[in-house]
């Protein structure tokens, strides 16, 4: 059984307990905490409670807390995340993370005015939820706390086309570039593509233009991604705009965006080109919403991440510790660092709106739990047991089933309360995933 210790110190301490690397030159190859990097009953230890040694059940331990938590004591009020946490550290198969949502819920268009958007609270110190709108968001802060943005701007990323040799059709996605310029590309199409093949790319939306752009295929990795040269010399920025469309996710079933996809499917503040999906939970952000929360002393910061293939690519192995997630840049600069470290010495807790500034923040945060200047490429993957060490609080919205984000958030709350929280969102008719409803995680 569990007894309470005297309150342990606040530690903050990283999933894996290697050294860190140097911040700036590589990052982040442990994913998570690898299965047994710290046990379950380390944690136990560390969260302030004495495991006996002859109790074999974790979790028949958690459900005893639970069942103090339900009793009233005040010392247990909180013990429930123990019961939720406990579970999800053993939710080590991808089929932990599976659900069934009704098809109508998914959202094929945005809400008509941004922060109108459905908000469902998720308190994992008491289990419960309560429904609000995104406007809300400010009241249900404190003072001190800061939000975390991600101004990654999405590119018109997605392209058609025809192979140059049958004239056969392809259409694929734009992923980012190499040094050299060259760009990065997966598509589909008839047949199979050959090295030295050249694709002849048309304007998304003026195929009648007679404008074209040839790209010389000239790799492919073991994955299915392309390297292949321009024929025109131009920033890729220009390129894409010409020729590119937005890159909406494919279950909103429109190949071409059309005027209010180019508008809505990227945030109010976006401003670095790069990104070839948009980081969802700050659709739902308006000025006026930042100028509210700045009001009530709740300022924001932003970082990068570049969204790529890394975050949207499915998860094909059963156990997530096979997974291995793509690189994707991010950077979160040196003065964001101090401001951010500056919030958690004031008191404030650190609000990521959206995975990819989860995915950001939690790369940059060193074992003391202090942010530290980072730019490069991250292929962390947030599984359990992961430690989270840079981010107290989360907005999100609803991820698709057997995804990394989803992942991701079942780590940070518990399995079993995110369960809950997605059952509750079906019932009450909650727009899932892009142009969806959102989350926030307290």
């Amino acid at each position: 059984s569990f007894t309470r210790l005297p309150e342990a110190p606040k530690q903050y301490t990283r999933g894996s307990q290697r050294e860190r690397s140097n911040p700036v030159t590589t990052r982040t190859n442990a994913f998570s905490a690898p299965p047994g990097s710290r046990s379950v009953t380390q944690n136990a230890s560390r969260m302030g409670f004495e495991v006996d040694d002859t109790q074999t059940s974790i979790l028949g331990n958690a459900n005893r807390l639970a069942r103090l938590d339900e009793s009233g004591d005040p010392l247990y009020q909180w013990d429930r995340t123990v019961l939720f946490r406990s579970r999800s550290l053993m939710a080590e198969l991808l089929s932990d993370y599976d659900y069934d949502l009704p098809e109508d819920l998914i959202a094929a268009e945005p809400a008509a005015v941004r922060d109108e958007s459905r908000l469902l609270v998720v308190d994992r110190r008491s289990g419960s939820l309560s429904h609000h709108r995104f406007r809300d968001l400010p009241t249900l802060l404190h003072p001190q706390d800061r939000l975390v943005l991600n101004d990654t701007r999405v590119v018109p990323a997605r392209l058609f086309g025809q192979r140059s040799s049958t004239g056969g059709k392809w259409e694929g996605l734009f992923l980012g570039t190499t040094d050299d310029g060259r760009w990065k590309l997966i598509g589909q199409t008839r047949g199979r593509l050959e090295v030295g093949e050249t694709l002849t790319i048309a304007p998304a939306h003026d195929t009648d233009s007679g404008q074209t752009l040839e790209l010389t295929l000239e790799e492919r990795d073991a994955e299915g991604m392309w390297t292949a040269t321009p024929s025109n010399s131009a920033d890729y920025t220009e390129l894409l705009a010409a020729f590119g469309t937005v890159p909406l996710p494919p279950y909103i079933r429109r190949k071409l965006a059309d005027e209010q996809d180019w508008e809505r499917y990227q945030t109010t503040y976006a401003r670095r080109p790069g990104a070839v999906a948009a980081p969802t939970a700050g659709l739902h952000v308006t000025p006026q919403l930042l100028q509210t929360c700045s009001e009530r002393e709740i300022e924001h910061s932003f970082v990068t991440l570049h969204v790529g293939i890394g975050t949207f690519r499915p998860i094909a192995a059963e156990k997530l510790a096979d997974h291995v997630m793509h690189e994707e840049w991010c950077e979160l600069s040196n003065d964001t660092a101090k401001t951010l470290n500056q919030s958690r010495q004031n008191g404030g807790r650190i609000v990521a709106v959206g995975t990819t500034s989860v995915r950001t923040m939690e790369t940059a945060v060193n074992n003391d739990g202090l942010f530290d200047e980072w730019s490069g490429e991250s292929n962390l993957f947030i599984r359990p047991p992961y430690t989270f060490r840079g981010v107290d609080c989360l907005v999100t919205n609803f991820h698709l089933p057997r995804s990394t984000l989803f992942v991701l958030v079942s780590t940070l709350a518990g399995r079993e309360l995110i369960r809950h929280a997605y059952e509750t969102a079906i019932e009450q008719r909650y727009r899932f995933f892009s142009y969806g409803d959102a989350m926030l995680i307290l």
